[in-house]
């Protein structure tokens, strides 16, 4: 009940060919013949040519460097040494 038989697709053609006529239907698969031949051609020649190496970024001006808020870590203290001046001691 689902799928189209063999009189469906029939029917189907007869219409397309009563709207679109048999010289602009020819025309358009023509088309498509061509468009699918150039697709092809278009991948066979990206596979065809060495990988280029993407240009080398260029420095950005000061005025355009992204703010570095990365922490900066506090120096170790060395246990030994002099206390500390928040201590309460």
């Amino acid at each position: 009940m689902g799928s189209f038989s063999l009189i469906h697709w029939i029917i189907l053609a007869v219409v397309l060919l009563l709207v679109f006529g048999g010289n602009r239907f020819s025309a358009m698969m023509s088309d498509v013949a061509k468009g699918l031949k150039n697709f092809k051609q278009g991948m066979a020649d990206e596979n065809d040519k060495p990988a280029e190496r993407p240009p080398e970024p260029r420095p950005l001006p000061r005025a355009e460097r992204p703010i570095d808020v990365t922490p900066t870590p506090e120096p170790r203290r060395d246990p030994t040494s002099a206390p500390d001046d928040r201590t309460n001691g």
